[in-house]
């Protein structure tokens, strides 16, 4: 059905047999070079994450319903890390369903959302979340705590410390969270699902390593 492969910060690869998705693939910001969209669908969590590629399929960078291919993509706005309560809520978080897959794409996002949100992301199955913390995205703690209240059966962490990588701002490393989250771990160069149902009994992580 999909495949999900991790390119470092915030970026993933989702592919289906018809559709390439690529969530925040401008990683020119973080000393990478930036994934090519063309004939895929860029999804931003934040406009400056999107290269804004002419021969992409389709530039997802703000709240709204999307249909492209085999995906049907909800966006929802939310307040990134690094902002007030006061300030407009300049991210975006995502709810992508493939079939019926349901996989969340979280940002660098503040670490409480309300009951609307929680509603608009609803059950998922699997859940991509930054954990790097130091105050730009979510640390091991506050990203644990969110995980325990949406409760995915599959969770797949990202914008975690990196020595290829030249983060903003820098980041704690994936050990800090796989201890704070406690569950099994799997480690892999591809997370692939052939069919449904997938989900695990229990909590798993998805370990991806960069590609």
């Amino acid at each position: 059905m999909f495949e999900i492969e991790y390119k470092g910060a915030n970026c993933v690869i989702i592919s289906t047999k018809k559709t390439r998705l690529v969530t925040d693939p401008k990683l020119s910001i973080v000393g990478l070079s930036d994934i090519l969209t063309k004939e895929s669908v860029e999804l931003a969590t934040e406009e400056r994450f999107a290269v804004n590629d002419p021969e992409s399929t389709l530039v997802i960078d703000s709240p709204g319903e999307y249909g492209v291919g085999d995906l049907h993509i909800s966006g929802f706005a939310a307040q990134r890390h690094i902002d007030s309560e006061k300030e407009n809520k300049l991210a975006t978080i995502y709810r992508v369903e493939i079939g019926e897959a349901r996989i969340g794409v979280l940002g660098n996002i503040f670490g409480k959302l309300s009951d609307d949100q929680l509603e608009q992301l609803g059950v998922l199955d699997v859940l991509i979340i930054p954990v790097g913390g130091n105050g730009y995205t979510l640390d091991a703690k506050s990203a644990v705590d969110l995980i325990h209240i949406i409760d995915p059966k599959v969770v797949i962490p990202v914008h975690y410390d990196d020595s290829k990588i030249k983060y903003e701002v820098p980041q704690n490393d994936l050990q800090s969270f796989i201890s704070e989250l406690g569950v099994p771990v799997e480690t892999m160069a591809k997370y692939k699902v052939k069919q449904m149902p997938f989900v695990p009994d229990s909590m798993t992580m998805i370990e991806l390593t960069r590609s």
